[in-house]
């Protein structure tokens, strides 16, 4: 016994007893023997003597650690190692260290196939702003990502080398989450506000999107041996609460555009002229309001009310102009019945004159039956009137 240790003279290193039936040979076959899930995994055998074979898989790397020191890197095939570790020669030299060889030797095998898909999102709404609409929004994003091991040697130094027992791809995952959120939301903001265009129907652009984004995300694994074999976005989603609102205002105004439209092709069929249509409208009411005082108390009274600005003075000029005129060339014609011979007497000579104006007017006889039309909605004519008229004008057609 040595020191009290409970150790023999010639112990041996307790990862020894991994090897086959928990003894070293001459010579050692050094294969992976982790599983399949794993990125990288530690061989439990260690010290092994020189000359053993080393093989290594399709798809796999192997890294060979001798002296604490990454001796080489081999890709699959079947190689010798030189460990210095000799049978019987390395017990007896290794009884001086507690059993442990001073020419340490391990080996780890990497995964070289890709990973599988790690999924992705945004942890928070990334803050964009459309610059067609001028409204801030909120979007979220999520995807999926490859990696693979590109310099095994640097992914060790910087997992392993830390005591970071990264193997699994889900504990890869979680260790450059934080790293990744951050690069990921910096790179869609930065590209999401920069377009020019609007953000509702951004979902055609993702593949574009994917992109812009995997070299920087490729910049960032780098740093740990990997490559970023692929990078995409599943779905881009924008808040569309406030373009809501837009769309409700649009619906509005082409509302408003459209009976404003419609006004105008009423306008445009009862008349060629808003004043006239009015003043239509106010005879009729008249012709209605028998005691409403007759043409002069409307005269009078609407005489007063547009006393006050000069765009109802122009009104009642285009109301009472034509038929100020039509009575003038109606008491300056020779051939014209007396009043007395009229039902009516002043306003019924207006009217005729009227109706004669309408059946010597050259206008299409489509018009001419639309104002006597109005004439007898009005009540400024009676419908045997109307009709001798409508049935003259025909006849002419």
């Amino acid at each position: 016994m040595i020191g009290g240790n409970n150790m023999s003279l010639f112990g041996r290193n307790p990862n020894e007893e991994f090897y086959n039936g928990g003894k070293k040979h001459w010579t050692d076959v050094i294969k992976n023997s982790g599983p399949g899930e794993l990125l990288i995994w530690r061989q439990p055998e260690e010290d092994f003597n020189t000359n053993s074979t080393l093989i290594v898989m399709p798809g796999e790397q192997a890294i060979f650690i001798k002296e604490g020191n990454v001796e080489q890197v081999f890709d699959n095939g079947t190689y010798r190692l030189s460990t210095e570790n000799y049978p019987f020669i390395s017990r007896l030299r290794n009884a001086f260290s507690g059993g442990i060889s001073t020419f340490n030797c391990v080996v780890y095998f990497v995964r070289r196939a890709d990973s599988q898909e790690i999924i992705w999102g945004t942890d928070s709404p990334i803050q964009v702003r459309d610059k067609v609409w001028g409204v801030r929004t909120e979007a979220r994003v999520r995807g999926a990502y490859k990696v693979r091991i590109d310099n095994p040697a640097k992914f060790l130094e910087k997992l392993v080398g830390n005591n970071i027992q990264y193997q699994a791809q889900d504990e890869l995952k979680k260790y450059f989450m934080n790293e990744f959120q951050g690069k990921i939301k910096s790179a869609v903001s930065r590209y999401l506000n920069s377009l020019e265009q609007e953000l509702i129907g951004i979902d055609a652009y993702i593949d574009e999107l994917s992109e812009q984004i995997q070299p920087r995300i490729d910049e960032i694994v780098q740093e740990y041996g990997l490559k970023c074999i692929s990078f995409s976005l599943a779905g881009l989603d924008v808040d569309t609460s406030k373009y809501d609102i837009i769309d409700e205002s649009q619906i509005a105004a082409i509302g408003k555009a459209n009976l404003a439209r419609g006004d105008r092709s009423y306008m445009d069929i009862m008349g060629e002229d808003w004043g006239r249509q009015q003043a239509a409208n106010i005879l009729g009411d008249l012709a209605r309001n028998p005691g409403a005082g007759g043409v002069g108390a409307m005269g009078a009274g609407m005489g007063m009310g547009m006393a006050a600005g000069s765009v109802f003075g122009n009104m009642a000029n285009q109301m009472f102009e034509p038929m100020h005129r039509q009575s003038q060339q109606m008491n300056n014609a020779v051939n014209q019945p007396s009043m007395r011979n009229s039902r009516f007497s002043p306003k019924n000579s207006d009217l005729n004159a009227d109706m004669d104006q309408v059946q010597n007017s050259d206008e299409d006889p489509v018009a001419i039956l639309t104002k006597l039309k109005k004439m007898l909605d009005a009540g400024l004519i009676e419908p045997s009137e109307y009709d001798a008229k409508k049935t003259e004008i025909l006849k002419r057609m």
